[in-house]
C-alpha cells in the first residue's frame, strides 16, 4: 500500500475538499455522492456508525468503481479494529476517524487502507506523528477556529490538516487561507447555490497549484 502521505497527496492536493455523506439513506447517498464526482470532488466518506450506513458504504463502493479513478469512497467514524474490517469487507479504499487510536490506524495499514484520524490538540499531533501520519483531520474544526491552524502550522509545518466540522462553501475558503490543506462538507451539496460556491473554490485552488 502506498503511503499515507503520498495517497492523500496524491488525492486531496489537486482537490481540497472532501464529502461526508451522513445518515441519507442508500438511494440519496448515492445520488450526492454522484453530485460530489460531478463536481470534481474525488473523496467521498461513507460514516459507518451502524449495519445499514454498511450496507450503504458498499453500495457507494460500487458506484464509485464503476466511475472509475476519480471517485474514490471512504469508511468514517471508523472507532475499532472491527469496523476497519467491516469498512475494507464493503469496499472502503480509506478510513477517517474522529480521534486518534492507535490501534484503528494500525488495522486501517493492516487492511490495506490510508487512514485519517482526527486530532484536536498539540498532543493529538506528537502522537500521530510519532506513528507516522503527516494527514490528519481536525475536529472540530468549526469549534477550533481559523487560528488553530495557523497556530498548528508553527510547531507542526510537515503536517496536513482537513478541516472537518461545521465546514460549508461559506467558511471553506478561510479555512484554507488560514492553513487547512483541504476541508470536508456535508450538507453543502444539497444546496445549489453552496454547489456553485465550492465549484469556484475546486477552480482557483488549481488554478494556484
Amino acid at each position: 500500500m502506498v503511503g499515507d502521505r503520498d495517497w492523500f497527496d496524491d488525492m486531496l492536493r489537486t482537490c481540497p475538499v472532501m464529502a461526508i455523506l451522513r445518515g441519507y439513506g442508500t438511494e440519496r447517498t448515492l445520488e450526492l455522492a454522484h453530485r460530489a464526482w460531478d463536481l470534481g470532488i474525488t473523496l467521498v466518506e461513507i460514516p459507518i456508525q451502524n449495519d445499514a450506513a454498511v450496507k450503504t458504504l458498499a453500495a457507494v463502493a460500487v458506484a464509485a468503481a464503476g466511475r472509475g479513478g476519480g471517485a474514490i469512497v471512504g469508511a468514517g467514524t471508523v472507532l475499532t479494529p472491527a469496523q476497519v474490517i467491516d469498512a475494507r469487507d464493503a469496499g472502503a479504499m480509506f478510513t477517517v476517524s474522529p480521534g486518534f487510536d492507535p490501534a484503528v490506524v494500525a488495522a486501517s495499514h493492516a487492511a490495506g487502507m490510508p487512514s485519517l484520524p482526527g486530532v484536536a490538540t498539540a498532543t493529538d499531533i506528537q502522537l500521530a506523528l510519532r506513528h507516522g501520519l503527516r494527514w490528519l483531520k481536525a475536529f472540530p474544526a468549526s469549534t477550533l477556529g481559523e487560528g488553530w491552524f495557523s497556530a498548528m502550522k508553527g510547531p507542526f509545518p510537515q503536517v496536513s490538516f482537513v478541516a472537518t466540522g461545521g465546514m460549508a462553501a461559506g467558511n471553506a475558503e478561510r479555512f484554507l487561507d488560514a492553513g487547512a490543506a483541504a476541508v470536508a462538507v456535508g450538507s453543502a451539496l444539497e444546496d445549489p447555490a453552496q454547489l456553485d460556491q465550492l465549484a469556484a473554490i475546486l477552480a482557483a485552488r488549481r488554478t494556484r497549484r
